[in-house]
């Protein structure tokens, strides 16, 4: 072999170590199809970019509260408080983004008008009288504060727990070379079942959240859907809609726990500046997911606060324009 060709050559078997390696390692070997869907549970409907797991209970005459979960957890997560809501009589809707869970895994640009629309469709489709009341979960605040911009008479209150919104970012190099970002990807998502288990402050005692979180990675596209969010949103800043809902008059609510790992619990002092009227929830004993660590706290104080925000003009048993302690 002549030195010329040598770099190539070596090029062409790295590249072909990879492939093996990517092919053997990859869990994504499933389609979810109809009889993948018939044992999901909930329900699931067509809309424009493609069909959506959800899952709606309560009276048709019942008032509406949509939960809109975290960035790759399903709507499993909501559990405590979709349970909740259901038994004090409300209408609750949950359901899964495009790209996790049971729904579609379309090969389209995850921006975030993708995610609004999604939304906008799945309540036309399943004809949800507006106004509603909109609850978003770490990356859910990010979806109902687009929603409630982009459609502010449709939203009658809101409530965030640990929010996290869109920031401007930049990409690596590497983000956009064919095969590198895949690869790479790939080999940390054999971590991320474990990883989501350091949203709780005590992991322990939910043991089986890293195998819940597991299945979905099974199916086709959930990395295509992740890396496309990736690449899509890096101009993604939402200080205007967030300032929009700070002018608006609806109620808001905001929960955090105070040992949050993931979306620091000091983010909760500017998002209380941007909406001063809102009232706030601070967590104690509480990572990430307040609703499953501190239910006892936080689904009684949703409900206080979506009887309350029925009636704008009641006082509030939280306190209001709080300043982080």
């Amino acid at each position: 072999m002549s030195r010329s060709r040598r770099p190539f050559t070596i090029l062409a078997l790295t590249v072909i170590v990879l492939l093996v390696v990517y092919r053997l390692a990859d869990p994504e070997r499933r389609t979810i199809t109809d009889d993948v869907r018939r044992t999901a549970g909930g329900s699931f409907v067509r809309l424009s970019d493609g069909v959506t797991h959800y899952e709606l209970t309560g009276s048709d005459t019942g008032r509406t509260v949509v939960l809109a979960a975290g960035s790759s957890v399903p709507y499993y997560i909501w559990d405590p408080t979709f349970d909740a809501l259901r038994d004090a009589g409300y209408r609750v809707l949950r359901y899964d983004y495009y790209g996790r869970g049971f729904s579609d895994r379309p090969d389209v640009r995850y921006t975030q008008d993708l995610y609004v629309r999604q939304l906008a469709g799945l309540l036309d489709s399943l004809h949800v009288v507006r106004p509603i009341d909109l609850a978003g979960l770490s990356f859910g605040g990010s979806v109902i504060t687009s929603f409630a911009a982009r459609y502010p008479d449709a939203v009658r209150s809101l409530v965030y727990i640990a929010p996290g919104f869109r920031r401007t970012y930049s990409l690596p190099a590497t983000a956009r070379l064919p095969l590198v970002a895949e690869f790479t990807t790939m080999l940390q998502e054999r971590a991320m079942p474990r990883a989501q288990t350091t949203d709780f402050l005590h992991p322990e005692r939910f043991p089986d959240w890293a195998d819940r979180y597991r299945g979905q990675l099974a199916f086709k596209g959930f990395r295509r859907a992740r890396l496309s969010d990736w690449r899509e949103n890096t101009n993604g800043d939402q200080a205007a809609e967030i300032a929009a809902v700070g002018a608006h008059s609806r109620p808001v609510l905001i929960i955090w726990g105070r040992q949050d790992p993931t979306v620091s619990f000091k983010g909760s002092a500017a998002l209380i500046a941007a909406i001063p009227r809102a009232e706030f929830l601070p967590v104690d004993s509480s990572g990430h997911l307040p609703i499953w660590e501190q239910p006892a706290l936080v689904q009684p104080a949703i409900l206080a606060f979506l009887r309350d925000a029925a009636h704008p003009d009641s006082t509030s048993h939280l306190s209001r324009g709080a300043t982080v302690p």
